[in-house]
């Protein structure tokens, strides 16, 4: 349980929240630390002004405009009580000034809401106090976000990782089933190369005329099956084909394998002709995969309905049934490979599907609709080729 739930997805982000959160937290330390740093600057300004303008000796003047001119960063207005602007101020636009009269009683609007201004008493009696309103430095401003930066490159980087783990573990998953595909059609071909040679020898016996004609046809499906497995490890070759003849062929043959009480109805809107670019053999699994799935759903009696209607570009194929319905979290896990409510299943058929469908054909495989006891239906989207 552990190991599922603490997987290496898991830790990447727990070391990516780790570095983000421990940045976030220092970074405003030092952004209190930088505040309270540039206010003590401004008392000192508010200072100097105040001392300056009671001075006449000519260190004293140095000194006090040795404090202006270090301050070259932080933008301070002086106003009086009432918050109206003297005319002294620093590290703001002069040009904006100059053309919005105004420009001073807005900034000092705006500093207002960043930091309580700095009050400097200048008369004792009666009390008269000068007030500094400040902006934010540039150092300021680059702390604050800082922050925000390095979680964006973070989750960049975060997302590389993911997008590149994926992609490898695709790959490797095609890689897999490529080769088990490849295998189990070679596994499949010497048996049936035999059984072949011994329904060659059977066929010599007039007797045997009804053994091997059924022979001959579960020899036949059986390289069907070896056919199917071999095109998936490969790139399959795509055909124009009339889909109606197509999915028509695989309906009867199931109908001749399904319970008597299972009916099954074909409807293809007044259309006699689809073409789709298909490999005949995987879309006939696909089909029969998607029968099969119809058909376990259904316990007792039920209808099985397969319908397909064609737009200017796609061509939609619905298979419904009135079978026991699949919850909506299930939706896209029936499509994983392993996944099956049936006691007995590998679970690979959806899946195989899916594959053929998407990666093969380059189509659409999803459950349109289902409801618990009422029953589901799987569309699959392909392209028009009748244009």
């Amino acid at each position: 349980m552990f190991q599922q739930i603490f997987n290496w997805r898991t830790a990447i982000s727990v070391i990516a929240i780790g570095i983000v959160s421990s940045t976030i937290f220092y970074s405003i330390y030092v952004s209190n630390k930088i505040a309270k740093e540039e206010r003590a600057r401004v008392t000192a300004f508010g200072e100097a002004l105040k001392i300056k303008s009671g001075s006449n000796d000519p260190h004293v003047l140095a000194f006090t405009n040795q404090i202006a001119l270090e301050n070259d960063d932080i933008p301070i207005i002086e106003t009086n009580e009432k918050n109206i602007p003297t005319g002294v101020f620093i590290n703001l636009d002069t040009v904006l000034i100059q053309s919005d009269a105004s420009y001073l009683q807005k900034m000092v609007q705006k500093f207002s809401s960043l930091h309580d201004p700095v009050q400097v008493e200048i008369v004792s009696h009666p009390l008269t106090v000068n007030k500094y309103f400040y902006g934010e430095s540039k150092l300021q401003n680059e702390v604050r976000f800082y922050p925000i930066i390095q979680l964006i490159i973070v989750a960049f980087f975060i997302f590389i990782t993911f997008f590149a783990l994926r992609s490898n573990y695709r790959s490797l998953q095609n890689q897999v089933w490529a080769g088990m595909a490849k295998e189990t059609a070679h596994q499949l071909g010497t048996p049936v190369t035999s059984l072949e040679g011994w329904i060659e020898i059977l066929s010599q016996n007039d007797d045997n005329e009804k053994i091997v004609e059924e022979l001959k046809k579960d020899v036949n499906r059986l390289r069907l099956v070896s056919d199917r497995f071999g095109k998936i490890g490969s790139s399959p070759k795509l055909e124009i084909k009339n889909l109606i003849p197509q999915i028509s062929a695989v309906v009867d043959y199931m109908k001749r394998r399904a319970p008597e009480k299972i009916q099954f109805t074909c409807e293809w809107f007044g259309e006699n002709k689809i073409n789709a670019n298909i490999s005949a053999t995987l879309f006939d699994w696909v089909i029969e995969n998607l029968l099969k799935n119809s058909l376990d759903a259904i316990e007792a009696k039920g209808n099985i309905t397969l319908a397909m209607q064609k737009t200017t570009h796609s061509i939609f194929i619905d298979v419904t049934d009135t079978g026991k319905g699949i919850e909506r979290y299930q939706f896209d896990k029936v499509f994983k490979p392993g996944f099956t409510t049936k006691k007995r299943g590998w679970g690979l058929g959806l899946s195989l599907s899916r594959r053929i469908i998407e990666q093969s054909h380059n189509g659409k495989i999803f459950i349109k609709h289902s409801e618990l006891g009422k029953g589901t239906t799987f569309r699959i989207v392909l392209k028009n080729e009748n244009n």
